[in-house]
């Protein structure tokens, strides 16, 4: 990881089907370029020589532009690597997880749309909360069920960056920060582009919505 990578902003995660075919490197680049300050690499196969080959060529892109790079659900993967890790509610114990990848490490939590899930994570180090779905989700269809309240009382409750995913369209980011998200994780509406020149765009767009 290249200095100290912001929690704010736009948070890019990956998807193995949309980013299928070639295009994960250079969709992540210009995302990257775009403005992103997280990436999150999600692929859920058993393909660990691939994950790994993967992981560490997203490594270098992150590290080429100060973002940093956070792994879905394998510790042993981000341990290796030395970089930071995204827990959901069964993925793992998020205590022995802070111990494993020390003080420094980004470690993220799925919190839903659960305060005292929240509260948990951050007693036990989490380095921020991650609440959703907010919208329908393609990624992860079903109905919505955090809400901009759920944001507002998170904010006054707790002292650590929040990120907001599900459904996040450049539309409807503008609210979810107003009320308290400092990252906004997308999937869809970032890579299901036509090429990298439209991901660098769509990045570019949601970065320049934390510009102030």
């Amino acid at each position: 990881m290249s200095g100290a990578p912001k929690l704010r902003g736009l948070y890019a995660i990956t998807d193995s089907q949309l980013l299928a075919d070639g295009k994960l490197l250079p969709y992540v680049k210009a995302a990257l370029k775009g403005g992103a300050q997280l990436l999150q690499y999600r692929d859920k196969s058993t393909d660990t020589i691939r994950r790994l080959e993967e992981a560490q060529a997203l490594q270098g892109l992150c590290a080429q532009y100060g973002a940093a790079l956070i792994i879905n659900d394998d510790l042993e993967l981000a341990a290796q690597l030395g970089v930071g890790l995204h827990l959901g509610q069964t993925d793992g114990s998020l205590a022995a997880s802070r111990l494993r990848l020390g003080p420094h490490a980004i470690i993220g939590a799925t919190c839903h749309a659960q305060l005292e899930l929240a509260a948990t994570a951050a007693t036990n180090g989490a380095s921020y909360l991650a609440f959703g779905r907010f919208f329908n989700s393609r990624t992860k269809p079903g109905t919505p069920t955090a809400t901009l309240e759920l944001l507002k009382q998170a904010r006054s409750r707790f002292d650590l960056p929040m990120a907001a995913i599900g459904g996040i369209t450049l539309e409807r980011a503008p609210a979810l920060i107003a009320n308290g998200a400092n990252l906004i994780a997308v999937i869809n509406d970032l890579f299901a582009a036509e090429d990298a020149c439209a991901v660098e765009q769509r990045a570019r767009a949601f970065s320049q919505l934390f510009t102030d």
